[in-house]
């Protein structure tokens, strides 16, 4: 079945997983790079494949593509930054939970009912349990997630304009070209080191098509299918898939505290998914 076929819960799911088994590379190569260098090393190895796939030098580029293309890049690869910073000090499943804030809230902007206030009480409920936890680093690493969060949101926005233009799939690769050469002063010294290191190179090339080719590639199908509100409630898979993968890949059992905060999450963009289908 082709995947403009599938059903968008069934891409989410390949998506998600694909996504964070990537996440789950990178805590690995934190113990050869900085987090700064590992967002950097994903975000170029991803620009690399798409551009190089596509051939997108070859296309004819107006300046507004451009522009948009651009800003969507820097808030992917700010995320992708934050969110690396947020996992360095978090378990993978908690720093994507409190991440989620993002869409909730733009899921809650698009509905304005009483219920997706409810959902946006519960998410925010979610996101105290979890910096509740006790352990080093939480505090940092709970605002760093808060900030992945904030990108996240600009990245679903800003991503239905660059999924639904001419520039579409062109505009990612571009666009994480842009967003690489932002993040660059927080990587560039660890990336420039790692130059000499064939596995740790190809770590990072595999944790670029894990955690961007595949996932967002996926994002701009189901992009161009819903609306930006019905696409942040989706992402109600991502909390639970990351702490699964979390829990396999990277041996990070959730406490009971941990798993409640989680589950408020997941509960608040049940709560905000509007009582009919948009489509």
């Amino acid at each position: 079945m082709r995947p403009r076929e599938s059903a968008p819960e069934a891409l989410f799911m390949v998506g998600a997983v694909s996504q964070y088994l990537g996440a789950a590379v990178a805590v690995v190569l934190f113990d050869e790079l900085a987090p700064g260098g590992v967002a950097l090393l994903r975000v170029l190895a991803a620009a690399a494949v798409i551009v190089a796939l596509r051939r997108s030098w070859r296309r004819r580029w107006q300046a507004r593509e451009l522009g948009r293309a651009a800003a969507f890049g820097v808030s992917l690869a700010a995320m992708n930054l934050c969110f690396y910073l947020a996992m360095d000090r978090l378990p993978l499943g908690n720093a994507v939970a409190i991440e989620f804030t993002g869409p909730v809230v733009v899921a809650a902007l698009g509905a304005r009912t009483l219920r997706s206030a409810g959902a946006v009480v519960l998410a925010i409920a979610g996101v105290l349990v979890l910096a509740g936890v006790e352990s080093e680093g939480t505090a940092a690493g709970v605002g760093f997630a808060l900030l992945a969060g904030g990108f996240w949101a600009g990245y679903i926005l800003l991503g239905h304009r660059v999924a639904r233009s001419p520039a579409s799939v062109d505009g990612l690769g571009l666009g994480m070209l842009a967003g690489a050469v932002a993040i660059s002063p927080f990587g560039a010294t660890a990336v420039a080191g790692a130059l000499d290191a064939p596995v740790v190179l190809a770590l990072g090339l595999t944790t670029g098509v894990l955690s961007n080719v595949i996932p967002y590639r996926i994002d701009q199908t189901v992009m161009r299918r819903v609306d930006p509100h019905r696409f942040a409630l989706l992402q109600a898979l991502l909390p639970a898939t990351a702490t699964l993968v979390g829990l396999a890949a990277l041996a990070q059992v959730p406490s009971l505290q941990e798993a409640l905060g989680i589950g408020l999450v997941i509960a608040a963009i049940l709560a905000g998914r509007p009582g009919t289908d948009p489509d």
